[in-house]
């Protein structure tokens, strides 16, 4: 049946109901894809795995995995301002790494809201000893972490992953916020930097060479450690 120039599918009892779609116009599988990946991948809000993207599309796995990466093979030579990278397990636009300080001037005006040192000597630790307590982390810094932790909370670079069956504290790793804003697909890609993080009891002072150092685009008030 159709009405108003729409087009309604009646469904049989059981039977999951189809979105009603412009009289005439294809089905989702009938798309082009790479204009259809392109559609979607406009207005997601964090990376879309290939599995996702295959049963919205109602395509094969395979067939979406090599569109996107002839995709992204197309945007890079044709060096467009914009980027199709895999991240942290899922596929999203991302603006060019040339075209960075147009961006930041009309996003942050100019300004960045960054990490400081003991919230990014923090994250490291998280990162390469997780998961991992706030006794923990306080054990291998050499200071109290609890103000840091809230930070990196709020700002969704860590989460709670359990606890520790031994003393029931909470451990803490890193989330996929983290991967994304720091370009990996995922843990195995972080920095060989191991050795700046030793076991709390070989810790003689803090270390802060090799810590990575990235841009938080939250323009919200930042904590200090205490």
């Amino acid at each position: 049946m159709s009405g108003a120039g729409y087009e309604i599918t009646e469904q049989g009892p059981g039977e999951r109901p189809e979105a009603a779609r412009p009289a005439g116009a294809p089905a989702v599988a009938e798309l082009p894809l790479k204009p259809a990946l392109e559609a979607v991948l406009m207005v997601v809000d964090e990376p879309a795995t290939e599995e996702h993207l295959a049963r919205v599309l109602q395509r094969p796995r395979r067939a979406v995995a090599l569109a996107l990466r002839e995709l992204s093979g197309d945007y890079t030579r044709e060096g467009r301002g914009f980027d199709l990278r895999l991240v942290a397990g899922g596929w999203r636009f991302y603006s060019r790494a040339a075209y960075a300080d147009a961006v930041e001037g009309f996003v942050l005006d100019g300004r960045q809201a960054r990490l400081t040192q003991a919230a990014l000597e923090t994250l490291a630790v998280v990162a390469y000893r997780q998961p991992v307590s706030r006794s923990r982390i306080s054990a291998v810094r050499g200071v109290n972490c609890d103000g840091v932790m809230r930070t990196l909370l709020q700002r969704g670079l860590v989460e709670e992953a359990g606890t520790e069956p031994e003393t029931g504290a909470i451990l803490y790793r890193t989330t996929n916020y983290f991967l994304e804003r720091m370009g990996l697909r995922g843990l195995d890609e972080l920095p060989e930097l191991a050795p700046f993080l030793p076991e709390a009891d070989a810790v003689e002072g803090d270390s802060p060479e090799g810590i990575p150092s990235f841009d938080v685009d939250d323009s919200g008030d930042s904590q200090t450690d205490h």
